[in-house]
């Protein structure tokens, strides 16, 4: 800093909420108007807080070295994601993810078929990591087989959604299970470890209030034709087996080893690599493998359903999340260098009075980011870097903001129709989100998950400080396991 002008300085409130201010507005405009991805806008908030930082006294080298400073924060998500796109395309090809899948259909029951399609959502989803591949398939699929048997679409798109985010929040696999570790300062199998007591109670809420709700609905095997058609399309395309679930063992176990994320997510790539020969013959050689790690698997069975489904991995196809997350961490490390982003959270701490309560406020900073940046990722990236040093200051263990954000981040935006989320899901599911037979009543596990985490910090469960050996990684490296 022995560079800067003299009269350089940090942000006033208004500076920052200029920045922060047009970041929502063209957001706003660019994904609800004109339905364009969010990069650019993304990059035109960079530029405005470029211009506020130069007019507060920084110069560009120095801005410039804020923004590498921002991105190589998020460099570990970004090699995970890129190494976890390897993986998909791997286990697409070998027959893993297929195998997942087919046996998922096999607890579809029409006695009880709300639970089912929320276990079904939900298996589906851990295994892909996308809320929106798996309510785009499965969800169509179930939304159909529900019309049969005379259960209401926004009930069943209810279940669908509570699965699908679900898995989209636990699951390794998952882009925001791997953002929201990387902006706290943790790792993705601490962040999944200490997710599952607060998502284990809401799920178990999730599938108690649906069985009952279910109930209420006669049963009987109409639409199941279609699951029939669904696995016979899985069936002739690769060869299922129950063998093939060891590659996702060994992740899982990885994940109770403690084992670094990539080394544990490798070891899963080689296990389903050396499998996939095995059980898929030539459709499975090395070309294959290599080829589909690199660009992805493209599902060529004839049945759309399953060819959206399993049409995807591949490095290339997180090139969307990878380049999405340095652009928001440019911004992110701008404005933190420069203060725009301590003032603003300055304003929002003097409401917090505990640790429990900055938990809460972190909640509603992503409900309220989803609702202004109507992006998944935005609610993520930003709250998290606008925390993290307010964690840090309390002794707060990272693993307690990464869940927190992804506690409201990820689960929220389904229920806005202006979101992108929101947007896809009534699209793709044909219900609309509020209204007479619209799915937003109905989305158990979303509004509890929010709920549960707020409560559970107040009973210290999703609260939990670092030893002094913990404080002094994190001050050193900025990340702690």
């Amino acid at each position: 800093m022995s560079e800067q002008k003299n009269d350089v300085r940090k942000a006033m409130l208004w500076e920052a909420l200029i920045s922060f201010g047009i970041l929502i507005i063209v957001m706003a405009i660019a994904i609800i108007v004109y339905e364009v991805d969010p990069h650019v806008p993304m990059f035109i908030g960079v530029i405005v807080a470029t211009l506020i930082s130069l007019k507060i006294g920084y110069k560009y080298e120095e801005i410039e070295k804020s923004m590498i400073a921002g991105i190589n924060k998020a460099m570990q998500s970004a090699l995970i994601l890129m190494v976890i796109g390897i993986l998909i395309g791997v286990w697409m090809v070998s027959g893993v993810v297929p195998s997942m899948i087919y046996y998922g259909l096999n607890i579809l029951s029409p006695q009880i078929f709300l639970p089912a399609t929320l276990i079904i959502c939900s298996i589906t989803s851990l295994a892909t990591g996308t809320s929106w591949g798996t309510a785009g398939t499965m969800g169509i699929a179930l939304i159909g087989i529900a019309q049969g048997l005379g259960i209401p679409a926004g009930i069943t798109a209810g279940a669908v959604l509570s699965g699908s985010y679900f898995g989209d929040k636990m699951s390794p696999l998952s882009d925001t299970t791997n953002l929201a570790p990387a902006m706290a300062g943790t790792d993705v199998f601490t962040h999944v470890k200490y997710m599952l007591k607060a998502t284990g109670v809401t799920y178990l809420i999730t599938i108690i209030a649906f069985t009952v709700i279910g109930l209420k609905f006669g049963s009987g095997d109409a639409g199941l034709d279609s699951v029939t058609e669904l696995q016979g399309a899985i069936s002739d395309q690769f060869k299922v087996s129950p063998l093939l679930m060891l590659p996702p063992i060994v992740v899982i176990a990885t994940i109770a080893k403690k084992m670094p994320a990539i080394p544990g997510i490798t070891i899963g790539i080689i296990v389903a690599a050396i499998m996939g020969p095995i059980f898929q013959g030539s459709n499975c050689d090395l070309g294959a493998i290599l080829d589909c790690g690199m660009d992805g698997y493209v599902s060529e069975t004839g049945f759309e359903a399953i060819d959206k489904l399993l049409s995807k991995g591949g490095i290339m196809n997180m090139m969307f999340s990878v380049s999405m997350t340095i652009i928001a961490m440019m911004f992110g490390g701008i404005v933190e260098m420069t203060g725009q982003m301590e003032v603003i959270v300055k304003q929002i701490l003097k409401l917090v009075k505990s640790d429990a309560g900055l938990v809460v406020a972190t909640e509603l900073t992503c409900i309220f980011s989803n609702l202004t940046m109507p992006e998944q990722y935005i609610s993520i990236v930003v709250p998290g870097r606008m925390y993290a040093e307010a964690y840090r200051k309390r002794g707060l263990h990272p693993k307690c903001l990464s869940n927190a954000l992804e506690s409201a981040g990820t689960v929220s935006g389904a229920f806005i129709p202006w979101h992108t989320c929101g947007v896809f899901m009534t699209t793709t599911l044909g219900v609309s989100i509020w209204g007479s037979g619209g799915y937003a009543p109905w989305l158990i596990f979303n509004y509890v998950m929010i709920l549960a985490t707020a409560v559970m910090a107040y009973m210290g469960i999703t609260v939990t400080k670092m030893t002094p050996e913990e404080q002094k990684i994190l001050e050193e490296t900025g990340h702690v396991s």
